[in-house]
């Protein structure tokens, strides 16, 4: 018999980057009374890791819980990023709700398209929460317009289109029921959420269930799965069944050792949960995100889909440059390998194969951002290895057609930039869809074009746009392939001989091109120094230095005018380099170099090749 427990709602709060969900959560937990009065809070509580706070943005989704009029609130605040779309899509299956954030300038953007869809397919309530009311140029009315269209867009049943709309600045701390008046509080939202966001229901006379919807990792602990209790009652010490959908071979008997459930931004240990109650388990040595834990009486999987496919790779290898273990502290194929496989535990879309070196191996995520995140991630943590050029993943239809993945680029831009853009990625196999004008001089461009296309585009973009325009992409599934695309117009720089960069070598140098080093940097033959104006590379000794005559005094090198160098980060790093190059990650350097590094070897390469 399912019952309805009324203590208890569990939400997740979804939006486009940068709409301010992580905002809204910290004042949440604020106003819930989580912190004590006097404790210093620092700004986006939830975004834990460096990079997440680095960056501005969230990148696993994690779980929190307020009490509000003695009602517990299980609150996930999920990750923007297109490239982390898997993590949105396994959290909701641990909610009845969602609170959709809508920024009141920018309005409906591409991921709001992506995580509504995937709201409304699996029926789950949404509150439309309209963000960023204060901004100067905030535009609520024609917002609430687009949200409506975009609900009808995607099929929305009369039910979700009765949603309720709350206005909200998450930074001043306050939203309202309607835009004539300002609130003073999050009470409004509180409220909403407690009389529209349905109640968890379950049987909790009947055996246990819990779907596992992510992983957390703790080095003590080892894996803990986070899943919500769909039937039955769970406790400590107690004997289960892992079963999953997918895998109707996989049963396995375990045991709970410890259980808890999520207060505050803790964890708080309990003996027991039932019906609805959000839980961490720990103590399951391999348990994975979609397993079903199960009471021995009744072994029955929770369905649960798929978790979307990759869509990019990289080969990671082990560093073998004249450099090599001069920085990183983890330097072996060993090491990499363990690293790799180690991030398979919490993270679902990245898929790592084994090549037919010991020394490689192919790593496949969601997206350039996606796998950059784990790149620095591990350098941060001492490891020293070479990526090569990102490549899409083809694939191939019955008729034997080879199809590529297609995204869809949403690029709002002033009015005079928009020609440059479209010529640039109509170049880069692109085809406009839409053009809009928006507010402020900006237009709006739709493209549908395919991933290899947008490979090293951002950088390009920020410099044509001169920083004011903003690229939102997302996944459009598998198309036709568009034919053959030259990537980089420009050849590299390439250092001839080892050493050290000298002024009077780096002078000649920069009139060939931009310098990517400066002097006193440690060089080796093969290694890319900078970028040329023209099309193909060029050899030069940086490490030259002046002969020194009697008429000539070494103290006149000093007048020689350097520019400064170009100083790539890690994503302009991989978006720069090209097939034949690696890049060279240590814990406290990045270098471009080529893949062959002895220059005959190099040209007889190419000359076979062409």
């Amino acid at each position: 018999m399912k019952k309805i427990r009324e203590d208890v709602r569990n939400i997740a709060i979804i939006a486009h980057v940068d709409h301010g969900k992580t905002t809204l959560v910290d004042e949440l937990l604020k106003q819930s009374g989580v912190f004590r009065a006097n404790q210093e809070v620092q700004e986006r509580v939830m975004d834990s890791n460096d990079i997440e706070r680095e960056r501005g943005i969230t990148i696993l989704s994690k779980n929190t819980a307020v009490t509000y009029k003695n009602t517990k609130i299980n609150i996930i605040d999920t990750p923007g990023h297109a490239d982390f779309g898997g993590e949105v899509e396994r959290v909701l299956k641990m909610v009845n709700g969602v609170i959709l954030v809508v920024d009141a300038f920018e309005g409906a953007m591409p991921q709001t398209k992506f995580v509504l869809q995937k709201a409304l397919e699996l029926r789950l309530a949404v509150i439309v929460c309209v963000n960023k009311i204060d901004r100067p140029e905030a535009r609520p009315k024609e917002v609430i317009d687009e949200v409506l269209e975009l609900f009808l867009d995607l099929d929305a049943s009369e039910e979700q289109l009765d949603c309720p709309f709350v206005f909200a600045s998450a930074k001043g701390g306050y939203c309202s029921l309607s835009l004539e008046e300002k609130g003073d509080s999050m009470v409004p939202l509180f409220e909403t959420i407690l009389e529209y966001i349905p109640a968890p229901c379950g049987d909790p006379d009947a055996g246990c269930q819990v779907l596992i919807s992510t992983i957390d990792y703790n080095e003590y602990v080892g894996r803990i799965g986070v899943g919500k209790v769909d039937n039955g009652e769970i406790k400590i010490n107690q004997e289960m069944v892992l079963v999953n959908h997918h895998e109707p071979d996989k049963q396995r008997k375990v045991k709970i050792s410890k259980l808890y459930e999520f207060d505050g931004l803790q964890k708080a240990e309990v003996s027991s949960a039932s019906i609805g109650s959000i839980v961490a388990i720990s103590g399951i040595t391999d348990i994975h995100i979609g397993d079903t834990l199960c009471s021995l009486e009744n072994p029955c999987a929770i369905p649960f889909q798929k978790i979307s496919e990759p869509t990019i790779a990289m080969h990671f290898c082990v560093n073998d440059s004249p450099l090599a273990g001069l920085e990183g502290k983890y330097v072996t194929s060993r090491h990499l390998r363990e690293r790799l496989f180690k991030e398979l535990h919490t993270d679902v879309s990245l898929r790592v194969e084994e090549t037919d070196s010991t020394e490689v191996f192919k790593v496949s995520g969601r997206g350039e951002l996606h796998l950059s995140v784990l790149i620095e991630n591990m350098r941060r943590e001492g490891y020293e290895f070479a990526v090569s050029k990102a490549e899409v993943l083809y694939k191939t239809n019955e008729r034997n057609q080879k199809l590529e993945p297609m995204e869809l680029a949403y690029i709002d831009v002033p009015e005079e930039f928009s020609g440059s853009v479209i010529q640039k990625l109509s170049n880069r196999k692109g085809e406009l869809q839409g053009m809009s004008p928006m507010n402020g001089g900006y237009t709006r461009l739709e493209f549908s074009i395919p991933s290899r296309g947008l490979i090293g585009y951002r950088g390009e973009f920020l410099t044509d746009t001169k920083g004011n325009g903003i690229i939102n992409t997302i996944f459009d599934g598998y198309g036709p392939y568009k034919g053959d695309l030259s990537y980089r117009k420009q050849g590299s720089l390439i250092a001839f001989e080892a050493g050290e960069a000298i002024t009077y070598g780096l002078f000649n140098a920069q009139e060939r091109g931009t310098l990517f080093i400066g002097p006193g940097e440690k060089v080796y033959a093969g290694m890319v120094i900078g970028q040329t104006g023209k099309a193909e590379d060029i050899e030069i000794n940086v490490c030259k230095k002046k002969q020194l005559t009697n008429t000539r005094a070494s103290g006149s090198d000093d007048a020689l005018r350097l520019s400064p160098p170009r100083i790539l980060s890690l994503e302009q790093a991989l978006e720069f380099i090209d097939v034949d190059e690696l890049l060279e990650i240590t814990p406290q350097t990045l270098r471009i170099r080529k893949r062959i590094l002895d220059a005959t070897m190099r040209k007889r390469s190419s000359f076979n090749k062409g």
